[in-house]
């Protein structure tokens, strides 16, 4: 079943093309992996995607539905949940706080009253991305690796359909990537994840099909076997 539909999307600035025509289908319950050289147009894919951005051109649709006119936080209602290239969390909160704002609006953006089950969220969450232990620490006072954690974390308790993760390792230690990993594949089961990533290793290991931008358009797609052998990626992405 297709989840996501993108087709002939397009943002320009000016007469700069960032994202230029782009198509593509996400099916359910898949990790897809975008990847390409720094400028390539991800970000302002997703971006577009999950409606921070404006597009020029082109319709988006989720769950057979037209969303392309869809505000950022209705979209969150309808399930496409986002996490930044750079955390986006309040730094002068606790990691308590900051999952609890989430938690707060999972119930179609209506804010609940009930301390119990928000705490039961939040304890849950931040358990699954190994920041059990940081519950009352001040956000801000993390490691950067660890406030894209909790960031992940304040997007799993919104309960994602489609979690869009932006550069979710930059910062993460060898052995917090691998944990990364198993964490993805645990929360594939219940949503689809699409995934920028520069961490090639990482997008060899989790995407079950890889999209590869350059230059604001798809310059191939197919499987990550698939990805290794073409010619045309290694030259734009390896430089090979």
């Amino acid at each position: 079943m297709t989840l996501l539909e993108v087709r002939d999307l397009s943002r320009h600035y000016g007469g700069l093309a960032a994202v230029n025509n782009v198509s593509l289908d996400v099916s359910k319950g898949e990790i897809r992996a975008i990847i390409g050289p720094n400028g390539a147009g991800k970000t302002t894919l997703v971006g577009m995607i999950s409606g921070r951005i404006d597009p020029s051109r082109g319709r988006i649709r989720f769950k057979d539905k037209d969303i392309t006119e869809t505000r950022a936080w209705n979209r969150v209602v309808l399930g496409i949940v986002y996490t930044f290239q750079v955390a986006s969390i309040f730094r002068n909160l606790t990691c308590y706080e900051n999952v609890a704002l989430a938690a707060q609006r999972r119930q179609a953006g209506i804010l609940t009253s009930n301390e119990k089950a928000i705490a039961a969220a939040v304890s849950k969450a931040l358990h699954r991305v190994g920041l059990a232990s940081d519950l009352y620490k001040m956000a801000g006072s993390l490691p950067h690796g660890h406030q894209r954690l909790l960031e992940l974390a304040m997007a799993l308790t919104l309960a994602p359909e489609l979690l869009i993760l932006d550069e979710p390792t930059q910062g993460l230690a060898p052995s917090e990537i691998s944990a990364f990993c198993d964490l993805i594949r645990e929360v594939a089961q219940s949503a689809t994840v699409l995934l920028i990533e520069h961490n090639l290793q990482v997008v060899l290991e989790l995407a079950g099909r890889i999209t590869v931008m350059d230059q604001g358009a798809i310059l191939a797609e197919g499987t990550p076997k698939e990805i290794e052998k073409n010619a045309a990626v290694r030259q734009a992405y390896l430089g090979q």
